[in-house]
């Protein structure tokens, strides 16, 4: 039985750069939410140089892809808020780094993975879809969503495991050989969000396809709704690294939402509502009240700041994921990475402010007026260009050079606490120098 949640319930603890202090917020005063995601957004903004004389905009040099959840976060801050505050660093950003129209920028193609690039092709598609005007000059939003997806198709594989796309795309890449589930999902969710808003059944048959195949390897058990990290193709796909992560579980609700309510048909309600429950069983532990979000490997301190993003995604895709699905409605609060404990538990970083941002913007989503994305024929006028991507030979111009930990783009987001009732709460978060 789906878990009922509430937004109106919830309440957003927000950390504040160099602040001791509190803020209050009255869960029923838009205008108070809205000041607190105005703060929220501001302190993930002094972390971003891009837009510095000398700086290079969108670029976070050892961590990319924090770029596209930067400005994925920004975007839905504007689009339930109205503030337009930082869409000129957004489009300065998402164009900068657009590559040749796919997001392989010459300066990060040989090394990036899948995944990496996914997110900024979501990325795009999220400026599409809320209606986010194209650069006159530049790529339009739909298109270099096109173009990602144009060329993470063409490295589907099907030499090993019978398909599926792995996490690297180069073989000097350390996880060459392993197809994930984030990867796989990305594609999934792009395709079925392509689908929606183009109404073209190409991108939906991928969906399918991509879908079909992570269900049939050890990714999606989609009996148990356990959503592997990782499987490996040296031993043929046959077993599974299970570490568990918020993300995972929340790019395949969101591609599963779009499924559904491009096509109603039940096979993608009845994913919605697997991987939701879940996603509250796996990640909302009983010892905390069963309704605060946590990472698991917040308990030993061991979250790098890619985990610590991953439920700051998740939360996004979540309140798509309500407006595109109406009876899976939610409701969010933060507070540094421990959400569960009392008190604020130290951590500073732009991560934590966007997990903030995109928490307090997501609270919005249950107000009259709050829309869900559009599509071509309801208000979408993004220009698309379906061989988008497919000139682009930077793939085949790439050097080798050592691979880092800190080029995986993978792991956590903010903590996110889901409150069950429409009592009124008071929400701080205290930080110290």
């Amino acid at each position: 039985m789906l878990h009922p949640l509430n937004l109106r319930g919830a309440l957003a603890l927000l950390a504040l750069i160099k602040t001791v202090g509190a803020i209050d917020i009255n869960i029923n005063d838009t205008e108070s939410i809205k000041q607190a995601a105005s703060l929220s957004a501001y302190g993930s903004m002094t972390w971003y140089t891009g837009n510095d004389t000398g700086g290079i905009p969108g670029a976070f040099p050892d961590k990319w892809w924090e770029g596209a959840a930067l400005f994925t976060s920004l975007l839905l801050y504007w689009h339930y808020t109205g503030d337009d505050t930082y869409n000129p660093q957004v489009k300065q950003g998402m164009q900068w780094q657009a590559g040749d129209g796919d997001y392989m920028p010459s300066n990060y193609s040989s090394w990036i993975g899948n995944d990496d690039q996914v997110f900024w092709g979501l990325a795009a598609m999220t400026a599409a879809e809320i209606k986010l005007p194209d650069v006159s000059d530049g790529y339009s939003w739909l298109s270099l969503a096109q173009g990602v997806f144009n060329t993470q198709a063409a490295r589907w594989d099907t030499s090993t495991c019978g398909g599926g796309l792995r996490w690297q795309i180069y073989n000097y890449e350390a996880g060459y050989t392993m197809k994930n589930s984030i990867s796989n999902a990305g594609l999934f969710q792009l395709s079925a969000r392509l689908a929606r808003y183009t109404n073209n059944a190409t991108y939906a048959k991928w969906a399918e396809k991509v879908w079909d195949w992570c269900v049939s390897s050890p990714l999606v058990n989609n009996e148990t709704w356990n959503v592997a990290d990782s499987t490996n193709i040296e031993n043929d796909c046959t077993t599974k690294g299970n570490t568990q992560w918020t993300y995972n579980y929340g790019a395949f609700i969101m591609g599963a939402a779009y499924m559904y309510n491009y096509t109603e048909k039940a096979r993608w309600k009845t994913a919605v509502d697997g991987l939701l429950n879940a996603l509250f069983d796996g990640f909302f532990p009983e010892k905390y009240g069963g309704n605060i979000m946590r990472e698991l490997c917040e308990p030993d301190e061991s979250c790098n700041d890619n985990e610590i993003l991953f439920r700051g995604l998740t939360t996004g895709w979540l309140g798509f994921t309500a407006l595109l699905v109406p009876s899976t409605g939610m409701s969010n609060n933060t507070c540094g990475v421990r959400w569960y404990q009392s008190k604020w538990d130290g951590e500073v970083g732009m991560e934590e402010q966007i997990i903030a941002t995109d928490v307090l913007s997501s609270v919005l989503i249950m107000e009259d007026g709050a829309e869900a994305p559009v599509t071509a024929t309801t208000g979408g006028n993004s220009t698309s260009d379906p061989s988008s991507g497919t000139k682009d030979k930077s793939e085949t111009k790439t050097t080798l050079r050592t691979i880092t930990t800190g080029d995986k783009a993978g792991a956590a987001i903010l903590t996110i606490v889901f409150a069950f009732s429409w009592a009124g709460m008071i929400a701080w978060l205290i930080m110290g120098e």
